[in-house]
């Protein structure tokens, strides 16, 4: 049975602006929703577990809804209690909030580097490749650094009018850390697969990121 882990941010303030944030409904809920009919287990953690902030939800989409009311939204386990050897795929879900407790997390970054390191697949979709920004392997390279990704654009930062709240950009910092960023037309679905690395580049890319992910899985 293949088991994937579905990380989402525990941040909730969007920098100084005074507005809430959060993970992004959809971005959890449409992967969560193809693994599922795939046959796969799928479990939730969080940075602080328990309850994260939730944000962009669509109260009009039965998958949100769904995912929402049975997935174990409530009660997601803690990063630092999770063992990340029973899993084959980890999806770093976006949502503002990840550009903030996302990028320095040790615990993620325990987790991602054990599933890459063990034959599992790494997958991030939106602002969740701040997970990566960091991220390295047992011998000190980052698992980025020479890979194809995807991820949130500095134009589509512009186009939301947060390019000065963000702590940072993040095309900008997946390509310092050695990552070939490869951008599509704003929120147009844009998946990158580089080996066991998966990735999407916004909102509109999720499910289609997790359909990548089954793919790549399946065809192990």
């Amino acid at each position: 049975m293949t088991r994937a882990l579905i990380a989402l941010t525990s941040h909730r303030q969007l920098g100084t602006t005074g507005r809430e944030t959060g993970f992004y409904v959809g971005e959890a809920a449409e992967p969560w929703e193809v693994f599922r009919a795939a046959g796969w287990d799928v479990d939730l953690v969080s940075v602080a577990g328990g309850r994260p902030p939730v944000d962009g939800h669509d109260e009009n989409d039965k998958t949100q809804n769904d995912f929402l009311a049975t997935a174990g939204v409530e009660h997601t386990a803690r990063a630092a209690d999770v063992d990340p050897t029973g899993y084959d795929v980890v999806v770093f879900a976006g949502g503002h909030g990840t550009m903030w407790d996302f990028p320095d997390d040790p615990d993620l970054a325990r987790i991602a580097a054990t599933v890459y390191e063990r034959g599992g697949i790494v997958s991030a979709v939106c602002h969740g490749p701040s997970a990566l920004v960091n991220l390295k392997l047992s011998d000190g390279s980052y698992l980025v650094a020479g890979k194809r990704v995807a991820g949130f654009t500095n134009d589509e930062e512009s186009a939301v009018g947060l390019t000065d709240v963000v702590p940072f950009l993040l095309a900008d910092k997946l390509t310092e850390a050695g990552a070939v960023h490869v951008p599509a037309p704003n929120f147009t679905e844009h998946v990158v697969v580089d080996g066991r690395l998966v990735t999407g580049q916004n909102p509109q890319s999720a499910r289609a990121m997790a359909e990548a992910v089954v793919t790549a899985v399946t065809s192990r």
